[in-house]
């Protein structure tokens, strides 16, 4: 959206077409609603409104994920917790996130070490992370995997 944006401005549009997303995870009801007079197409439920009010809340050009979705994208998406959200229908407040990306984009850009293999997964943040306890942590690690009596061969 973004490049789209910029393409635009080019041709001297002042204010382009924005979006913001909201993407909430669980279970809802997909179908045909109504009578033989009026029929449509659509989906109802808790889950829908919520994504909805996320929606709303996310900003131009913002994408907020709800707490379920944070949970099942949380090792390929770049987020951050916000405040939690007071939305209509809901009586408590919703969790909810800010989407800044893609690890593999900042991999590539340089901003975040990944390495994985079978049983094995790390992930460094370097935006986000301390220098100084990353290297603590990946020490301690280290030291535990050496005397550990896992089978090496």
């Amino acid at each position: 959206m973004d490049e789209l944006q910029d393409e635009w401005r080019a041709f001297g549009i002042e204010r382009p077409f924005a979006l913001r997303i909201g993407i909430n995870t669980g279970f809802c009801t997909v179908g045909n609603f109504g009578s033989q007079d009026r029929m449509d197409y659509t989906i109802i439920g808790n889950v829908v409104n919520g994504a909805s009010r996320l929606q709303v809340s996310a900003g131009s050009g913002g994408i907020l994920i709800g707490h379920e979705t944070y949970a099942l994208v949380k090792d390929e998406v770049v987020a951050e917790e916000r405040p939690a959200i007071t939305a209509k229908g809901f009586a408590e407040p919703v969790r909810c996130y800010q989407v800044r990306g893609l690890y593999d984009d900042q991999v590539e850009e340089g901003s975040a070490i990944r390495e994985e293999s079978d049983g094995f997964r790390l992930l460094i943040d370097l935006e986000r992370a301390e220098r100084g306890d990353a290297i603590a942590k990946l020490e301690a690690a280290l030291s535990r995997l050496k005397a550990s009596s896992w089978d090496l061969n």
